[in-house]
């Protein structure tokens, strides 16, 4: 730290499908009905696309204890793109509503934790804007939407409640096709939400195609991993990386975060955390000093001045955006 500026890393949030191969479309059989939708797009400023000219980077920023921290102004924010500083021209602190997916491990060991993982299902519901649209995709040996995209909250309450459980773990196959649900999304910004206690070992999608659909995405994932008391999850050579190691890589490269749960009774009030993270954000807004329109990966920077008075803070941001190509 140099006199009140931090410098952050940092960090991706969670998946947005814009392509998905065959091999990862395929996986887990046919989806099923959708129990409603919304019937009209909101223009929410809270998810990174280029409109026009114009990219929006949603920044969450928090103190130690992780509680969202609020009260900051356009001038506390630097952004950088490719190193270069940008003009900050757009700076919004909306809570619009969110296309929301909950991704849900059913596989055996899930058994004694149930009850509290449905507890948290029902804090996330509890504790999301109004307008909020989800769909609900389970997994174990393999992955099936349970329920599409709609509106009505207690019906994905109700499949949640009602979802069995029985076989190995199939966690990237979930997120591919939770990946691919995120495509009828009628809200611009759109979050993920993991909700597992496994390392993934019967999956079918590669690794390195699910995290270059990540790459391409445009939604927040936020992972909530349920390990035993006091055994921390695992993390292997990065190239190597499966289950609960590449949900950290991926909540982290998105804006999002992989939440380690070693109490039951934590996961309620974590996934509480996760909507009051999703419907607290700056956004930053800018066009890019680099017009050209040649499809490359461009790396966003985001430098934060602590105000006065204010605790340390964190910020967290994705990382980049893919330039249009036409």
């Amino acid at each position: 730290m140099q006199g009140a500026i931090i410098e952050l890393t940092g960090i991706r949030g969670f998946v947005t499908c814009v392509l998905l191969s065959s091999v990862c479309a395929a996986v887990g059989g046919e989806p099923q009905d959708s129990t409603g939708s919304a019937s009209r797009a909101y223009p929410s400023s809270t998810t990174i696309r280029v409109h026009s000219d114009l990219v929006q980077i949603p920044v969450t920023v928090t103190d130690g204890s992780g509680r969202v921290v609020l009260g900051l102004e356009k001038e506390h924010f630097t952004l950088f793109e490719d190193k270069v500083q940008q003009v900050i021209t757009h700076f919004a602190t909306d809570d619009a509503p969110a296309s929301v997916g909950l991704v849900f491990d059913t596989s055996d060991s899930m058994q004694p934790r149930m009850n509290k993982a449905h507890e948290a299902v029902e804090a996330l519901l509890k504790n999301a804007n109004p307008e909020d649209e989800f769909f609900l995709v389970q997994f174990s040996d393999r992955a099936r939407l349970v329920a599409g995209m709609t509106k009505d909250s207690e019906e994905i309450s109700r499949r949640a409640r009602n979802m069995r459980i029985g076989g190995s773990t199939a966690l990237l196959d979930a997120v591919a096709m939770a990946m691919d649900e995120m495509k009828s999304a009628h809200y611009l910004r759109k979050v993920m939400v993991i909700i597992s206690d496994g390392e993934d070992n019967s999956s079918r999608c590669p690794v390195n195609e699910l995290k270059r659909i990540v790459r391409e995405g445009d939604v927040t994932v936020y992972a909530i991993g349920i390990t035993e008391d006091n055994v921390p999850i695992a993390y292997p050579q990065r190239d190597r990386l499966t289950g609960a190691a590449l949900l950290h890589e991926i909540a982290t490269q998105t804006g999002g975060r992989l939440f380690e749960v070693h109490k039951l009774k934590q996961l309620p009030d974590i996934a509480a955390k996760i909507s009051g993270w999703t419907r607290k954000q700056y956004v930053l807004g800018y066009a890019p000093e680099n017009s050209e329109r040649n499809g490359a990966y461009r790396h966003v920077q985001v430098k934060l001045t602590k105000p006065k008075g204010f605790p340390r803070l964190h910020a967290s941001w994705r990382l980049g955006y893919y330039a249009p190509t036409e």
